[in-house]
């Protein structure tokens, strides 16, 4: 175990605490955080002679899981994922602001993301908050130590954004649901054990009423997964097949019928509307400091791009916007900041991020003239092709987890008041 855990108040078991409290003082907060800079500085994985993905929406290879998948388990290994999660599940037990302080060490290292996104971010809190003893029990430690990976069953492809509409349907027959449809956008189903799914089990029912929601064992039989190549040439994408496959009840969280409320759950901790992830980095973006390198670098009529006094004057809206962002989730911490409209920050989160980045990116291909129309392969695209790559990966983050439209409509409706029609 790494020296992050070897303290007084550490214990043998991995990932398990103490009862005893945990410092919050400044003094003590800064002492960890370099602990944790000087641990991923040590530590960063060795530079692997194939392509990385961007994010856990591009792991498309069997060697590409296998590399991320051992670097998970030696995050957490070292105390590192799941800091706040309860001990008795293999969590750490310590306040969140250690694993805030590890999340934003690892985004300033640069280290690989950790691929259990689904896990960690989605499914792991939601059994924490909603599951029995036994699930959480059952499931937990797996998700922290990457053995066993989680995918999300939810969009289908005639239902588009209408989630309400599934038609994916498990049929009760006595022990077990028998269900029969298709999911699709399954990011790491080819590689993954368990999936959250969103079936319907009562078509009588109202469209809301009549959905149910299950913890899928991805082994069962008549199960399949399909990998779908996206726009980059990458796979990560899955489209998953139910013929006849045989869930025991066993696997429903909740009631039947109550589908619909733990989904919109697990989406407030996708869209980052509710705390409680497990940490590490979900994606290894681009960022605000390498578009200004990138500009540094670029030529503009014969001069740097950055002296463009538009270009300058872009830099610092992308600046002031990547800033804002990161202080909003300080604010949203602060109720008397947020009085007037509690849940603006918290539903507007994952709308502004994507489409900051989305646009960021596409700014950077703009600094790169005729030379942006370039792939990776190419001998003379900027830095190997791969803002060609981030832009056309970055529109996945608009549409995965609810369109930036349906974001739109869901700060219109929930935040400003507006009418639905």
């Amino acid at each position: 175990m790494s020296s992050v855990m070897q303290d007084p108040q550490s214990v043998e078991a991995k990932g398990a605490v103490s009862h005893a409290p945990w410092p919050t003082d400044p003094e003590a907060l800064d002492a960890f955080r370099a602990q944790v800079a000087a641990w991923f500085a040590a530590n960063r994985p060795p530079e692997p002679d194939f392509l990385l993905p961007e994010s856990f929406m591009e792991v498309g290879t069997d060697e590409q899981f296998v590399y991320l998948r051992n670097w998970q388990r030696k995050v957490y290994d070292a105390g590192y994922l799941g800091m706040a999660w309860p001990s008795q599940y293999g969590g750490g037990g310590r306040p969140q602001v250690y694993q805030d302080i590890v999340n934003a060490e690892m985004a300033r290292a640069k280290v690989p993301f950790v691929p259990n996104t689904i896990g960690l971010n989605w499914a792991g809190p939601l059994i924490l908050s909603i599951g029995t003893e036994e699930e959480k029990r059952r499931y937990i430690p797996g998700i922290l130590n990457a053995d066993e990976i989680w995918c999300q069953g939810f969009s289908e492809p005639d239902q588009g954004s209408d989630l309400a509409n599934s038609q994916t349907r498990a049929v009760r027959d006595g022990d077990d649901y028998i269900v029969n449809g298709s999911k699709i956008w399954t990011s790491l189903g080819s590689h993954a054990k368990y999936m959250i799914l969103l079936a319907r089990t009562n078509p009588e029912q109202p469209r809301y009423s009549g959905l149910s929601f299950f913890l899928v064992p991805m082994q069962a039989p008549g199960i399949e997964t399909r990998p779908i190549r996206k726009l980059t040439g990458e796979f990560g994408f899955n489209q998953t097949f139910f013929t006849d496959a045989r869930i025991p009840v066993s696997c429903r969280m909740g009631k039947e019928g109550e589908g619909w409320k733990i989904a919109m759950l697990t989406l407030t901790f996708e869209r980052g509307a509710t705390g409680g992830q497990a940490g590490g980095l979900a994606r290894m973006a681009l960022g605000v400091g390498d578009v200004m390198e990138l500009a540094r670098r670029s030529r503009r009529d014969g001069r740097p791009a950055l002296d463009d006094p538009f270009v300058r004057d872009q830099m610092v809206r992308f600046m002031i916007e990547d800033q804002g962002d990161k202080l909003c989730a300080a604010r949203a911490a602060v109720p008397a900041l947020c009085s007037e409209r509690p849940q603006a920050i918290p539903l507007s989160s994952k709308l502004r991020r994507s489409e900051h980045m989305r646009r960021m990116l596409q700014f950077a291909l703009s600094l790169q003239g005729a030379n942006a129309v370039r792939w990776m392969g190419d001998a003379q695209a900027v830095e190997g092709g791969k803002w060609q790559r981030s832009y056309f990966n970055s529109f996945a983050s608009t549409i995965g987890g609810g369109t930036s439209q349906i974001q739109a409509n869901i700060v219109g409706e929930r935040v400003l008041g507006l009418p639905k029609d």
